[in-house]
C-alpha cells in the first residue's frame, strides 16, 4: 500500500512539474497577427473623416499606422519597463497571401512604412486562407496572449471561407495549449456577413466610413487585444 502511495505522489509531483514547465515555456506578452485587406474592392470610396468620398485603401492606410502607435504606446509600458509584443503584417496579392511584415518583435516603423506606401489594391480575398497562416504563426510565438485581428471590406472569395478554418485552429490550439483570439472589423461591409465567425466565438464589429473604422478599431485594441477584456457570460 504504501508502495502505492508513494508511486501516486511521485506521479503527480512530475506531472505538476511538467505543467509548470508548459508554462514556463510561454512568456507574458502579445502576439498579434494583422491581416489587412489588400483586394481590389479596396478601391472604392466611403467616407472619410471630413465627410469627403475617398478610396477605403487611403482610409485604412491611415487606420493602420493609427494601430501602430497604439501598439508602440503599449510596448513602451508605464515607469520605464517595456511590455513583449511580437507582430506581423498579412496582405493579399497576385501570389496569394503573404507576409508583408515578417512575424517578430513588434516593429512600428515597418508598419507605418507599409501604411505609407501601400497604393495598388487587387485580386481577391483569400480570408480563410489568411486567417490559417496568420493563427499559426501566431500560435508558434512563445508569448502568452496570442490574437489576429483582420480588417476585410468583404466576403472570402477564394480559398476556405473562415467558418470553415476557425473549428481547426481552435482545436489545434487546444492541442497546443493556447488560447487564439480572433477580431474581425468589417469595413463598408455588413458586419452581420460575419455572424458565422462570431458563433465560433471571433470577435466582430462593424464601420462604414474612417471615423467608425478608428473607433472600432481602438476599442479592439485596447479592450480585447492590449488589455484583454473578457466578454460577459451569458445567460442560458
Amino acid at each position: 500500500m504504501k508502495i502505492i502511495l508513494s508511486l501516486a505522489v511521485m506521479t503527480a509531483l512530475v506531472a505538476l512539474e511538467q505543467g509548470a514547465t508548459c508554462r514556463a515555456a510561454e512568456e507574458d506578452g502579445v502576439a498579434l497577427a494583422i491581416i489587412y485587406d489588400t483586394s481590389g474592392s479596396m478601391h472604392d470610396s466611403v467616407r472619410d473623416s471630413t465627410g469627403k468620398s475617398r478610396p477605403k485603401y487611403l482610409i485604412a492606410n491611415r487606420a493602420l499606422k493609427a494601430v501602430a502607435q497604439q501598439i508602440q504606446a503599449f510596448a513602451a509600458g508605464t515607469g520605464g519597463t517595456p511590455r513583449r509584443v511580437e507582430a506581423g503584417l498579412f496582405v493579399f496579392g497576385a501570389e496569394g497571401v503573404r507576409e508583408a511584415v515578417p512575424f517578430g518583435p513588434f516593429d512600428a516603423a515597418a508598419l507605418e512604412q507599409f501604411a505609407r506606401s501601400f497604393s495598388t489594391p487587387s485580386g481577391n480575398t483569400p480570408l480563410g486562407t489568411a486567417l490559417g497562416l496568420a493563427s499559426h504563426t501566431v500560435m508558434n510565438s512563445r508569448l502568452s496572449r496570442k490574437h489576429v485581428l483582420i480588417i476585410t471590406d468583404g466576403m472570402n472569395t477564394e480559398g476556405p471561407a473562415p467558418e470553415a478554418v476557425m473549428p481547426r485552429l481552435k482545436q489545434q490550439a487546444e492541442e497546443k495549449h493556447v488560447s487564439l483570439s480572433v477580431h474581425f472589423v468589417a469595413f463598408d461591409v455588413d458586419a452581420k456577413q460575419f455572424n458565422s465567425v462570431k458563433k465560433l466565438g471571433a470577435t466582430v464589429a462593424g464601420a462604414a466610413d474612417e471615423k467608425q473604422l478608428n473607433s472600432q478599431l481602438e476599442y479592439i485594441l485596447q479592450r480585447k487585444i492590449l488589455l484583454e477584456e473578457e466578454e460577459p457570460a451569458k445567460k442560458q
